[in-house]
């Protein structure tokens, strides 16, 4: 079945503290009917008060009468793991949207998983996948702790040392990805989630690797200030509705058309759920994002207005608004 981006009441049926600063949330309909048929990679928003967050589905792709997202403690976020942890008891209702998949697996022979911390939340129904295809697969789970990694025991006991290997940055250090991605695999995909450190060197290091085979997902897009970003005002044509919009340097497209007064779909605003992708007509585009594909950034057809740009030296871009 094909996955939408419904909005849908959910009841938090229990939530339970499965490592360090990690809670797992179970999600069921309040009719107790099933969820909608979701694929591996898939990502819902919960919608709670003041804020709507991105959370990976980890549960069972097999079991649709429940959702499980786990969602880490990070004090020095926007407040909504703060607010998970703290204020939202069992028994609450709540929206959320989706799921959505920007994070899709497609099928090969052998797959490599990279997680780091809570990255590990998409790659366990991919893991389950590749399992259940009967396919060849190892993973690589890297956190600060053996305490601070979720999943970690149950996985080694399930599939053993030889298939899931752990590193624990205090006992083990860091992910051997010399050893991992050092020399490519041939019929092999890549499928890494975790912080930007971690993604950029594998990134690095799948340089040499064939095109395609390397498939990431980030905690969070690119800051709008970032390294080599460029901070240049540019102008928006609008085709569809005809204006002709100024975008500062300090705000996004999708504000300075919001504040037109053109409606925009949108969820995280921080270019990693994929809600505001809009099509360019014209002018080349500063990627923000964590969601487009290295070819979808190539091809300059599409944007996620919430974070990305005009290029460098590109005055005008023209949008289907």
């Amino acid at each position: 079945m094909a996955q939408g981006s419904t909005s849908r009441t959910v009841v938090l049926e229990k939530k339970e503290t499965l490592a360090d600063g990690v809670v797992r949330l179970t999600l069921r309909n309040p009719d107790r009917t099933n969820f909608p048929q979701w694929q591996p990679g898939s990502h819902i928003d919960l919608v709670l008060p003041g804020f709507i967050r991105q959370y990976s589905l980890c549960s069972p792709c097999a079991d649709p009468s429940m959702l499980q997202v786990c969602v880490l403690h990070t004090p020095e976020s926007r407040g909504g793991s703060q607010y998970v942890h703290e204020s939202l008891p069992e028994g609450t209702e709540f929206t959320i949207n989706g799921p959505r998949n920007n994070f899709p697996l497609q099928d090969s022979r052998k797959y490599l998983f990279i997680a780091g911390g809570i990255g590990i939340t998409p790659i366990l129904p991919m893991i389950e996948a590749a399992e259940a295809a009967g396919r060849e697969w190892r993973l690589a789970y890297g956190g600060r702790s053996r305490a601070s990694m979720a999943f970690a025991d149950e996985l080694e006991a399930r599939y053993g040392s030889e298939k899931v290997l752990l590193y624990p940055a205090d006992t083990h250090g860091r992910i051997d990805l010399q050893g991992l991605l050092g020399l490519p695999r041939a019929k092999m995909l890549v499928y890494a989630c975790g912080p930007a450190p971690l993604l950029n060197a594998i990134e690095d290091f799948c340089m040499g690797w064939p095109p395609g085979a390397l498939h990431t997902e980030l905690f969070s897009a690119a800051a709008l200030d970032g390294s080599g970003a460029s901070a240049e005002p540019f102008e928006l044509d609008l085709r569809n509705s005809g204006l002709r919009l100024e975008v500062p340097v300090d705000k996004t497209v999708l504000e300075v058309v919001e504040e037109a007064g053109i409606r925009v779909l949108s969820s995280c605003r921080q270019g990693v759920c994929g809600t505001c992708e809009i099509r360019v007509a014209a002018g080349e585009v500063d990627h923000r994002d964590a969601v487009l594909s290295a070819e979808d950034k190539a091809s300059g057809e599409t944007m996620l207005v919430c974070v990305s740009r005009a290029a460098a030296g590109c005055s005008t871009l023209a949008l289907d608004l």
